[in-house]
């Protein structure tokens, strides 16, 4: 999910960016059972976040744990 998101927004990330997002997503969607529009939502909001600057991937984490 998230490497398609990231080719509709042509974002230029990265192998290791792709990586780090994609932990980051399957983690979280690890925790609980999401609807696929939840699951399009997480990715989209880690790579907005991402994007924004915040890299760190433990950081990433806790801010998008319920």
């Amino acid at each position: 999910m998230i490497r398609s998101l990231i080719a509709a927004t042509k974002a230029p990330l990265q192998d290791d960016d792709v990586a780090l997002c994609e932990r980051v997503f399957h983690r979280l969607t690890g925790q609980r059972p999401m609807s696929n529009g939840e699951r399009e939502q997480l990715a989209s909001t880690i790579l907005h976040f991402y994007q924004d600057g915040v890299r760190d991937e433990q950081s990433l984490t806790r801010l998008l744990m319920d």
